[in-house]
């Protein structure tokens, strides 16, 4: 989308116009966005800005506050590895740790092949469950690092399928 298409334009026109008279419609809109086409690069946030009246300085605030929306293209699996309190007294960066060096990648990037994104989260609010990560949304709770390769190469498996 670096380059916006016309149809991507209307799109987010769209979803703009959906919330038109909302008192405070922009997290709907980045939400539906995001849905919509995976991220929210700065293209995108002009036009909001200019359909909106919100400033892109405000929107991108926004964007970059909130751990749900993404700058850029996500892989087709995320996997967000809490380091909230309790999972990371359980392991957590150890867990985050062998996920990084299995994929080659850090925290923040995604995989070349743009198979997998690895995300460091704050609380995800399965404490009960330390550790805790998270898949495209599916909990692997009380993980270890030894389950890391394996959930690694059934996600590889996987390959195209949803």
């Amino acid at each position: 989308m670096a380059h916006l298409q016309e149809a991507a334009v209307a799109k987010v026109n769209e979803i703009c116009d959906r919330y038109t008279g909302q008192n405070t419609p922009l997290i709907m809109i980045l939400s539906d966005i995001q849905n919509e086409f995976g991220y929210i690069p700065i293209e995108v946030q002009e036009i909001v800005s200019a359909k909106t009246g919100i400033s892109v300085a405000e929107i991108y605030g926004v964007v970059t506050f909130y751990s749900f929306f993404s700058l850029k293209p996500n892989g087709k699996y995320v996997i967000g590895c809490c380091l909230g309190t309790a999972c990371y007294v359980k392991g957590a960066q150890q867990i985050i740790d062998k996920f990084s060096e299995i994929l080659g990648i850090k925290p923040g990037e995604t995989t070349e092949d743009g198979m997998f994104t690895l995300d460091a989260l704050r609380c995800i609010g399965a404490c009960a469950s330390a550790p805790a990560v998270t898949i495209n949304g599916k909990i692997y709770a009380q993980m270890s690092v030894d389950k890391v390769g394996g959930i690694i190469n059934d996600y590889r498996n996987l390959g195209g399928a949803n």
